[in-house]
């Protein structure tokens, strides 16, 4: 296997080193004064101390064109980020020689990325200069975290790094993803370019882009093109194929996977636009003012469902998932299969008629997905589908339609007890529980002329719009356990967790700050736990720390919001409910 050296370039002068050395306390704290986001699974530092990099610091790392784009990208900005904190590290800086090369090595550098795929590393890095640090991993996309923390461990100008350290790290769910919606708003190249950029600094590796629903159709596909051509906002709110290879090869050089759902067959009045055959109730009013909440035509403006009775149906759903399949390369296609309303199917005169020979809609739902679930696990993916597939009060599927060695399903609702529900029904399951990881809500309601706000003064304002709220905060977040309630068997089931950011009130104006820190909380509990070496929730510790760390992802160009005010950064521990050393 071949190795290269990378090197970069920055001069310093001794006078500097040795005003760096003078100036510097000594360390007096007992925690770790420079911490690493997510918080690693072993982390040895019996003293600590900081040295400096060579002006000729490299990089020798084997061949591989993703590993060779990330050891560019963190050269660069080791040597270039100068990163100030806050609070300055209370470290010894050593008279050593300075640090002068990591040597990466990987046991399997053809690894591809997919669920799964090992993660873990191990990072020593030296008290002296003499020595080269060391980053080992079983794989490219375990490197790739690895670069991440060690370039966490390195501040000041001119650089220096935490030095006489060990990390052995690995996460403890394979699958840490964040959820947008580009439909109900349009989100900019650019915007999901930042978000996977974020999503790698907190070593998250699954962005699911909802890309359709009822709202737009912004993805131009090549076998229907009119979906999008109909269907999208505007010409400048598409996104084509080269947008999406571009947005896909980042991923690979960012160690994050891109997993597209086309929601279907509810959430598709975006596709009557150009099929408005294969569509029934579209642009009809979703909830007529003299009918039952149960009977509504959809959850939320924007009806339409498409109709598995009609076979125009299928030719072309069918052009949509190969399509789709081949832009995306990923094993796990979400195929959605949430919130079917039953009047939206009622109105169709096929789906009466069907009706009317005692047909159910559960019956119809089974039809469509047993034309479509062979046809997308023919491609060699693993399907997704929201868990009302099967949990669904009115209509959902038998077990016998989805077997759990090709569908993973993706909760929502309830909590903890759809998790138990789905996985004792033998299925694997991601997580993404609304009381806990939906990032949009607490915000308010969207809908006009609603007379809930025109209340007199000290009315109970019940949830204040929002069906989902309160506003999650990362505290929530944090403190999820998303194997609440389950047996070691059961636990094995969950690969992990997304939050979700539903873009009813979101665009690329507020989306760093509905994200991050927030999405960070959920990194660290999905990658480390969110528990000490002695089982106790470290939320408390946890809350310094995430203010540290909040701070350089917007150094970082990532607009994260603020968790405290900057004086509970600059005085650690002071704005906890019981005083930092009262026991």
């Amino acid at each position: 296997m071949g190795y290269t050296k990378l090197s970069f370039q920055l001069p310093f002068s001794i006078f500097t080193i040795y005003l760096l050395w003078a100036t510097i306390p000594e360390i007096s704290a007992v925690g770790y004064p420079i911490n690493v986001w997510p918080k690693p699974t072993t982390f040895l530092w019996t003293r600590p101390q900081a040295i400096l990099l060579s002006p000729n610091f490299t990089f020798s790392h084997p061949n591989h064109p993703y590993l060779t784009a990330a050891v560019n990208r963190y050269l660069r900005q080791v040597l270039t980020e100068h990163h100030e904190p806050l609070v300055k590290p209370r470290l010894n800086l050593t008279s050593a020689l300075p640090l002068s090369s990591l040597i990466i090595t990987i046991t399997d550098v053809t690894s591809p990325l997919t669920h799964g795929v090992n993660e873990s590393y191990t990072l020593t890095i030296p008290s002296s200069g003499s020595s080269n640090a060391t980053l080992s991993a079983r794989t490219v996309w375990g490197a790739l975290r690895g670069l991440e923390t060690f370039s966490q461990l390195v501040y000041s100008r001119p650089s220096i790094v935490a030095s006489g350290l060990y990390i052995s790290d690995v996460p403890l769910f394979m699958h840490r993803g964040v959820v947008l919606d580009t439909s109900r708003n349009y989100y900019p190249v650019e915007d999901l370019l930042r978000l996977i950029k974020a999503m790698s600094m907190n070593k998250l590796n699954v962005f699911h882009w909802h890309i359709t629903d009822s709202h737009s159709f912004p993805v131009v596909l090549p076998s229907e093109p009119e979906l999008a051509g109909k269907g999208a906002y505007g010409e400048e709110m598409k996104y084509t194929a080269e947008d999406v290879k571009r947005v896909v090869e980042f991923g690979m050089e960012y160690g994050v996977r891109i997993v597209p759902e086309i929601d279907m067959p509810a959430h598709t009045g975006s596709w009557a636009e150009a099929y408005p055959e294969i569509v029934t109730c579209a642009n009809m009013f979703w909830w007529p003012a003299e009918v039952e909440w149960a009977d509504r035509f959809a959850s939320e403006p924007g009806t339409g469902q498409l109709n598995p009775l009609n076979p125009k149906t299928y030719e072309v759903v069918k052009n949509v998932i190969n399509d789709v399949a081949t832009m995306f390369p990923d094993s796990f296609y979400h195929a959605g299969a949430d919130e079917i309303l039953p009047n939206c199917w009622k109105v169709d005169p096929l789906i009466q008629t069907f009706l009317s020979k005692n047909g159910t809609l559960s019956q119809i739902l089974e039809m469509f997905v047993n034309s479509t679930l062979p046809h997308i696990t023919s491609l060699n993916r693993t399907v997704v589908y929201w868990e009302d597939v099967l949990l669904d009060s009115s209509i959902k599927v038998s077990p016998s339609v989805l077997p759990p060695e090709n569908v993973v399903l993706h909760t929502w609702n309830n909590g903890p007890n759809n998790i138990k529900k789905v996985v004792e029904s033998g299925y694997r399951v991601i997580v993404s529980s609304s009381d806990f990881y939906y990032l949009d809500c607490g915000h308010g309601g969207f809908l006009g002329n609603d007379s809930q706000y025109d209340q007199p003064p000290g009315t109970d304002p019940g949830n204040g719009g929002s069906w989902c709220e309160p506003f999650k905060t990362w505290q929530t977040i944090y403190n999820y356990d998303i194997t609440y309630g389950l047996n070691e068997t059961e636990s094995k089931l969950v690969l992990g967790g997304e939050v979700a950011l539903w873009s009813e009130q979101a665009d690329s104006t507020v989306m760093d700050p509905r994200i991050w820190p927030r999405a960070s909380a959920m990194a660290e509990a999905l990658w480390s736990g969110n528990r000490d070496e002695t089982g106790k929730k470290r939320y408390a510790e946890a809350t310094d720390r995430l203010n540290v760390w909040r701070y350089r992802m917007v150094t970082r160009g990532i607009g994260a919001e603020p968790i405290q005010p900057l004086w509970c950064v600059k005085n650690p521990g002071m704005c906890n409910t019981v005083h930092p050393f009262v026991s």
